[in-house]
């Protein structure tokens, strides 16, 4: 592991903003502000945005500096990554941003039941082959309805045209309500000051030409969920995985 690297890690550890939990930790003693993130971990209490594959954390920070009357919780598991967004909030002084460095199947152990709002998931591996692992697929739907108040808010914005085809049939068949979408953000001019914050991976899709997708729509309780069929959806022919940010896999 290289220096910088190193230093990274030593910086994260000794960040206000930045919380690291690994599976060990969370056996043995669990999350001590489960459900009291607002009232333990931010200066003033708001309705609570999580970022899930957060990467470098430019959404989470933007979203921040966007948007006062909300908290921010930019998640993912690399922690050198998410250094670069925790490191602005820190020199900033803004206050209602963190970072939690977990993965992203133990979402639940977190949060208390409603206690978040709405969910951002931004270019995610789109797991064509593993479909347990798409960020959007039932199994994490089913996780985010334990934590996200009734009728919450989740939002993909991705590059890749099967993730997106793929959200759009779930959502269509589980009879969501949606409150965006489109295939082409930039293209059809309906990006506003939050939609057009830019990731690290979003401007290197861009570069290539490709276009940005958005889907928002709103998550019920208490219903079953219904997986899309998806064999016939053409696979994304440009992607390698390599380098993209993980919707799981262990402490790094």
């Amino acid at each position: 592991m290289g220096k910088n690297k190193l230093k990274k890690f030593a910086d994260m550890k000794h960040f206000a903003c930045a919380l690291e939990y690994p599976r060990e930790e969370l056996l043995k003693m669990g999350f001590p502000n489960k459900g009291k993130w607002n009232e333990e971990l931010y200066k003033e209490s708001h309705p609570i945005v999580v970022e899930l594959g957060c990467g470098k954390g430019e959404y989470t920070v933007g979203l921040a500096k966007s948007d006062p009357a909300h908290n921010f919780v930019g998640i993912d598991i690399k922690g050198a990554r998410m250094w670069s967004g925790a490191k602005e909030v820190e020199e900033t002084g803004i206050t209602n941003a963190k970072f939690l460095r977990a993965e992203i199947e133990n979402i639940c152990s977190f949060f208390g039941p409603g206690e978040v709002e709405e969910i951002w998931i931004t270019f995610p591996d789109p797991q064509m082959q593993k479909v347990r692992k798409r960020l959007t697929s039932t199994r994490f739907l089913n996780l985010y309805r334990e934590i996200l108040k009734d009728n919450g808010i989740v939002n993909l914005k991705t590059d890749s045209p099967f993730l997106y085809e793929y959200t759009r049939r779930l959502v269509d068949l589980n009879g969501f309500e949606v409150l965006m979408n489109t295939d082409d953000l930039y293209g059809k001019g309906l990006a506003d000051p939050v939609t057009s914050i830019k990731t690290y991976y979003e401007q290197q899709w861009l570069s290539r030409g490709k276009k940005i997708k958005l889907l928002s729509f709103r998550l019920p309780a208490g219903v079953e969920l219904k997986e899309p069929e998806a064999d016939d959806i053409p696979k994304d022919d440009y992607r390698s995985t390599k380098g993209r940010p993980e919707s799981g896999g262990g402490m790094k």
